[in-house]
């Protein structure tokens, strides 16, 4: 039984890239991780992504461009401000300018160098580098 789609989409990335793969599937589907995704790939993080529909259900085909070092879920989802994010950023990310940290806004699922830019806060989703 799966609990949290986005952790196991992470984990997968971070498997497959690992070993080497040139695509990773991620099952089951969600607009979470779709969009999580999404921002993952206008960083250069990732190249196209395809949702695939089958009888089964939809799964997410993900091509993997070698750029991902380690890549994770922030567990409990910490409400940010704006004037925040430098902390969480600090902690999660191993140096300044270096690796994303994605977070959920009003606004949208966005990176947080976006939500500085547009100077609103959130909730914390994932980082990578």
């Amino acid at each position: 039984m799966q609990h949290d789609p986005l952790a196991d989409a992470m984990s997968a990335l971070k498997n497959a890239e690992r070993k080497g793969k040139a695509q990773c599937q991620i099952s089951p589907a969600s607009k979470l991780t779709l969009n999580v995704l999404k921002v993952m790939r206008e960083n250069g993080y990732l190249g196209d992504i395809e949702l695939i529909r089958s009888p089964s259900g939809e799964e997410i085909a993900v091509r993997l461009k070698g750029m991902i070092n380690t890549c994770g879920v922030i567990r409990p989802r910490y409400a940010v401000k704006r004037r925040d994010l430098e902390r969480f950023e600090a902690r999660y990310l191993p140096a300044q300018d270096f690796g994303l940290v994605i977070l959920t806004t009003t606004k949208g699922v966005m990176s947080h160098r976006e939500a500085k830019e547009r100077g609103i806060g959130g909730k914390l989703l994932a980082y990578v580098y």
